[in-house]
């Protein structure tokens, strides 16, 4: 534990730049650091003495194994560890890791989700380091972030595909720069991730098998009290929870994460976490270490930490905020309009580039944040909807108004607001309001899109958004490229752009049903479940966006949509099973139990000569609801024997139309018995329980 001193602990467990200066040659250290800091090709001739110094400083801190740590498009991570030990003629061991250890690994690929791009007997598959990702100490582990392909040679990851795409929007936002005198080394991506989940008792959570085997209840009544009052939002830390937040700090710390902020969420036992932005990879791989460390800590305490978008009906569900923006290597933000955004040509152009890209991709947008747990929140009423559209604010869309219309704009510089009372300063008023129900809203410098869901890998989602934007600054470059006045030709473009694309830009409440219709004016696809939405990722003009982009083959496209949605198809699968032996072996006895205990009671009390009727009505009432339960079950039964399994689509499908409407019908008879039999026959935790007793 650290008494306040952050800086003691941060980055202490990494190799940061700090350790490799002092620990590797000079001329070592200068070349890594050119792989690092520009993005060129690594010196193979480095990763030996790299390696080297890799493993004296890991053994130092107590380490026996490194592992190649690498993302599967399971969107979790993975990791098989090998002792640094080496045996020697005498019988004895030395402790070794070689250049050529640190640089290739080769894990079996053969129980990786592929969609069809292997065989189960092709096992080879190879990861690869990194450079730019710093390695980093847990669990007396050396971990070396790495990409892993096939033995053939596609791309088995998100990391891979993720770092093509940062070549990408650099390669296309320079050719625009260029345009404007400026030749930066790099521009790159960043990404700041805020991540909300819950927290449950752990012994509670084991006594739920919904919750043990799919990471949300799949039955439960809405407790007495919800998020009605308000009260739970940043409202005061409860010391059990906080123990755990300081801990969660701490190890995140250590591992060089830079976790910002914490707060409680809506929900009751709902939190977030954010940190202060990083460049995309490092933010990709930073998140997956928070989510790791989140359950890890959580266990300490004998907590659970649940990351699934929905894990309780009626209750806000659980997203991650994906804050995106790009700059240049020198620092300067290429969304950050500046005190006057209308005479920003630069800013315009980059921001005119970022409305195209979302309103030509939308439907290759909206499939990001496609899964089964998002299907849940997406349009709940807690989250954006599912219509993709952008939110600029009020100023910036006066500005683009204007500009549209030919006129002069007037923009309210440094505008205050008043807080009325003398002892507190006036604040100085940002560009932009919030708009929660906004899935892609400019905040300032950067896009805020709202609509990823909490367990979701940030690789997928921002390749999609690096990509889109490479493509449109790209059409941009071509249209502009020989301008004798770039300023000019460049604030046309930008004018015409945003006359083209302006059916994408909505400041209002994308909850409200008039939304909808007019969303449906405007053209706007409305994808509402991942069966409806995963098809338009292998369209014809998406395979061509990745392929001109080179960041998926044609191939890589195919296989990665056929992936999602067999885990979605998985997902459903597991919720049918683990929902129907819940109903038969846990509810349905108790229901049958508790309505024998009222019946016995009536029987008693007429052995006596009293009269029951209201306990009659009631064992009328539980009779006829198990009788429904049971009619219930053997629905669900019924369309759990019909699941096609020759297509993935038709299968999906299936679970949409079929199976999740039954699930729905069997809880809400479940539900209702839950209210009518007693505490103490109820055979799981309630609501309540899960809710509060943390």
């Amino acid at each position: 534990m650290i008494n306040g001193d952050v800086t003691s602990i941060f980055g202490e467990n990494v190799f940061n730049i700090p350790t490799m200066k002092a620990r590797l040659p000079k001329d070592i250290y200068r070349s890594l650091i050119k792989t690092i800091s520009d993005g060129e090709r690594l010196d193979i001739s480095v990763a030996e003495v790299v390696a080297n110094a890799m493993k004296d400083w890991a053994i130092e801190k107590g380490c026996t194994h490194y592992t190649h740590w690498f993302q599967p498009m399971t969107g979790l991570t993975a990791e098989k560890h090998d002792s640094f030990i080496q045996p020697t003629e005498d019988k004895t061991v030395i402790m070794e890791f070689s250049g050529k250890e640190l640089v290739m690994g080769e894990p079996d690929a053969s129980s990786f989700p592929s969609g069809g791009l292997r065989a189960t007997f092709e096992a080879r598959g190879y990861t690869a380091w990194d450079p730019t990702s710093f390695a980093f100490i847990k669990d007396h582990s050396l971990y070396i972030p790495t990409s892993f392909v096939s033995y053939t040679g596609e791309v088995l990851d998100k990391k891979t595909p993720l770092l093509r795409s940062e070549k990408a929007i650099d390669r296309a936002a320079r050719r625009v720069l260029e345009l404007f005198g400026k030749e930066p080394k790099r521009v790159i991506s960043y990404v700041g991730p805020e991540q909300e989940y819950f927290l449950v008792d752990k012994k509670m959570r084991n006594k739920r098998k919904d919750l043990l085997l799919t990471g949300r209840t799949l039955f439960g009544a809405k407790p007495a009290k919800g998020q009605e009052m308000d009260d739970h939002y940043f409202g005061q830390i409860k010391e059990r929870v906080g123990a755990f937040m300081k801990e969660v700090d701490e190890e995140l710390w250590k591992l060089g994460v830079l976790a910002k902020t914490k707060h409680n969420e809506v929900a009751p036992a709902q939190h977030e976490i954010a940190p202060i932005f990083s460049t995309t990879n490092i933010s990709n791989d930073h998140n997956q270490l928070t989510m790791e460390v989140l359950k890890k800590v959580a266990d300490h305490h004998g907590l659970y930490c649940l990351l699934h978008e929905k894990p309780y009906e009626g209750i806000n569900g659980s997203g991650k905020h994906n804050n995106w923006s790009i700059g240049t290597s020198d620092g300067e933000l290429l969304l950050k309009p500046g005190k006057k955004p209308e005479h920003n040509v630069q800013f315009l152009l980059f921001l005119a580039a970022v409305i195209k890209a979302v309103d030509d991709y939308s439907d290759v947008l909206r499939v990001t944040v496609a899964t089964a747990g998002n299907d849940h929140r997406l349009g709940a009423h807690e989250a954006p909807p599912a219509i993709i559209s952008i939110y600029l604010g009020d100023h910036l869309t006066a500005v683009v108004d204007q500009l549209k219309a030919g006129k002069g704009v007037k923009y309210e510089e440094g505008v205050l607001i008043e807080t009325g009372v003398e002892a507190l300063p006036d604040i100085e008023r940002d560009t932009t309001d919030r708009n929660r129900t906004s899935p892609f809203a400019f905040t300032g410098n950067r896009f805020e899109f709202r609509a990823p869901g909490s367990r979701q890998s940030i690789g997928g989602i921002n390749i999609v958004i690096n990509t889109i934007v490479a493509e449109t600054l790209c059409e941009f470059a071509d249209q502009l490229e020989g301008s004798i006045n770039i300023h000019k030709d460049s604030l046309e473009l930008a004018i015409k752009t945003f006359k083209e694309h302006e059916r994408i830009i909505f400041n209002g409440n994308g909850y409200s049903e008039e939304w909808v219709k007019e969303a449906e004016k405007r053209g706007l696809p409305n994808l509402m479940t991942t069966p409806e939405a995963l098809p338009y990722f292998k369209t014809k003009k998406s395979i061509e966006l990745f392929a001109k982009q080179e960041v998926f083959t044609p191939i890589e496209v195919e296989t990665r949509c056929e992936i999602m949605m067999e885990d979605y198809n998985n997902t459903l699968h597991f919720e049918m099973l683990t929902m129907l032996e819940m109903a038969k072996q846990e509810i349905l006895p108790a229901c049958l139990k508790y309505t024998k205990f009222v019946t016995d009671d009536i029987a008693s009390k007429k052995a006596i000569g009293l009269d029951a009727p209201k306990e009659l009505e009631k064992a009328k009432r539980l009779t006829a609801l198990t009788e429904e339960l049971m009619e219930r079950i053997d629905e669900l039964d019924a369309a759990a024997s019909a699941v096609p399994s020759e297509d993935a689509f038709e299968t999906g499908m299936y679970y949409k139309d079929t199976v999740i409407p039954a699930m729905k019908a069997l809880r809400v008879t479940a539900d209702t018995l839950e209210t009518i039999v007693g505490k103490d026959y109820w055979p799981f935790p309630t609501y309540t329980d899960l809710l509060y007793l943390i």
